[in-house]
């Protein structure tokens, strides 16, 4: 029980029984799914207080708001996450230095400069990730971020108006943010093989969404008695969960004992339980350097089309819920809280889009293909979003999710499946570890231009918002063209398998057969 967490020790010395290594990859799934969701809760207070940080970021009075009298409207139209009157009395004048002229701007500048210190700090994350305990880096960076979050609010309870201690706060809690993703795609890539990886990681992913959403509805639950209690509460939900990561989470199956599903077939290994046995080695192998994992096969074309995926994915999520409130939906505005519950949808399609990309990428054994085909299909329905979602709610909906689907679809798969895959590549001689640094450097390229979409939306709206859907289906495009030459390969590798299982099957039976039965003897050929 070498390097066991402290919680499964104690645990052992109480008489608990052993688990199988099946419990385990559970356990595993369940601590990394909460941990990543209290990632993202803790990042949605600031969109949650904006309007009350400043009010001038409402729509203008001449809108149409629901009256107070009438009946309030059924989700995701109604004020599910956010009450009527959040702070409890009829007027807000805000809270400086947000509440001024240059308000909108002190806020996105917060949003960019997280986001700049994330994307810088993944790259430093994913090769510590790789050369340090990855229970104790995650917990640490948990406990960490959870801190920064929580000082933030405390601003409010110290009464504090400098800018730059909230920006402060915010760079450091974005730094500290960096070790959540290469750290728990890492670990459950050290747990779980290539077979049906795609599937697992595309349901697993859903905890992206599952924080966002929850983040929404704790930060908003409590905005009534103060906007700090909404990054207090996120701020110690995420604290927590490094508690229970620290305590609980075995990083390594080589922790219990256990062989990684790279090692195969060899002397001591039980193969019912993949355990070593009293004179095997359960050693993690050495880390890679950062050069070497950029020249893993795949690492830089996955890289750059993360880039340009997450610009798109990532200004749905800073300007959707403006961009409702700011466009007639049947000849009606929405407020922006009906606003901010109805981009939720947005979060549902991106689930079904992860667990379809990962399906289909595991059934073809193609994931740049699959990741390439997600991104073309997001130009025709960000353009039919752009064209048609005002003619009315229920339009707007079905294209909102079909919108999620293309667009978060291939971004789920490309930093969950294709991170893991390319982490654990083949041309990494032994047992050598990059899979967070393979992560970091694969989702901090993403993440630059995560910032970037945003800040070049700022500066396109005040056009129109025909250029700034022009930016996103430019985007689309470019990150599917970026995987031309690896779809080329995988689409040779599908064709040859095709005509293999196809001659094979003309020479058993006399005969060229059917289309079909071929194509069943290519997929279990990959399988």
């Amino acid at each position: 029980m070498r390097r066991a967490p402290p919680g499964m020790r104690l645990a052992r010395s109480l008489g608990a029984k052993e688990w199988s290594r099946n419990s385990h990859r559970c356990l595993v799934l369940v601590l990394t799914f909460v941990a990543y969701a209290s990632y993202h809760a803790s990042r949605k207070p600031t969109s949650i207080v904006k309007s009350v940080l400043d009010p001038d970021t409402h729509p203008p009075p001449d809108y149409p708001q629901p009256s107070l009298s009438s009946p309030p409207l059924p989700w995701p139209l109604g004020p599910l996450f956010l009450p009527p009157n959040p702070l409890g009395r009829p007027h807000s004048h805000g809270w400086a230095p947000f509440n001024g002229t240059d308000g909108t701007a002190k806020l996105g500048e917060i949003d960019v400069a997280f986001l700049a210190c994330y994307s810088l700090g993944m790259y430093a994350a994913g090769h510590l990730g790789d050369r340090l305990d990855l229970r104790l880096f995650l917990a640490s960076g948990m406990i960490g971020s959870g801190a920064f979050v929580g000082l933030f609010g405390m601003g409010y309870f110290w009464h504090l108006h400098v800018f730059g201690f909230y920006l402060a706060m915010q760079m450091l809690a974005g730094l500290l943010q960096a070790t959540g993703w290469p750290s728990v795609v890492a670990v459950v890539g050290n747990w779980f093989g290539e077979r049906k990886r795609g599937l697992i990681m595309g349901i697993w992913n859903a905890h992206t969404s599952v924080g966002n959403i929850g983040g929404s509805l704790l930060a908003a639950s409590v905005l009534q008695y103060g906007w700090g209690w909404s990054f207090i509460l996120p701020g110690a939900l995420i604290a927590l969960a490094g508690v229970l990561v620290f305590l609980f989470l075995a990083a390594y199956p080589e922790d219990l004992g256990f062989y990684s599903p790279r090692k195969k077939a060899e002397e001591g290994r039980d193969e019912e339980e993949g355990r070593v046995s009293e004179g095997g080695s359960g050693e993690r192998g050495s880390a890679v350097g950062f050069v070497k994992a950029c020249l893993i096969p795949g690492v830089i074309p996955f890289a750059l089309c993360l880039f340009f995926a997450k610009l798109v994915a990532y200004t749905f999520l800073y300007w959707l819920p403006f961009y409702l409130s700011q466009t007639a939906i049947g000849g009606e505005y929405m407020s922006v809280k009906s606003a901010g519950n109805l981009s939720t949808l947005f979060d549902v399609g991106g689930i079904i889009g992860g667990i379809l990309a990962g399906f289909i990428s595991d059934q073809l054994k193609a994931r740049a293909t699959t990741a390439a085909s997600f991104m073309y299909l997001a130009i025709p329905s960000l353009y039919a979003y752009h064209r048609y979602g005002s003619i009315s709610k229920f339009v707007n909906i079905t294209l909102m999710m079909i919108t999620g689907l293309f667009v978060n679809g291939p971004y789920a798969l490309i930093t969950t499946a294709v991170s893991a895959d390319l982490g654990t590549h083949s041309s990494l001689k032994g047992d050598s570890r990059a899979l967070a640094t393979v992560t970091s450097i694969i989702d901090g390229t993403g993440s630059v231009g995560a910032a970037l979409g945003p800040l070049l939306t700022g500066f396109l709206s005040s056009t129109g918002w025909g250029s700034v859907f022009k930016m996103l289906m430019i985007g689309a495009f470019v990150a599917g063209a970026l995987l031309s030459i690896l779809v080329k390969a995988e689409l040779a590798r599908l064709v040859q398998h095709w005509k293999n299982a196809r001659s094979d099957h003309s020479r058993q039976h006399g005969t060229e057969g059917s289309v079909v039965t071929p194509l069943l003897a290519a997929g279990s050929r990959q399988h």
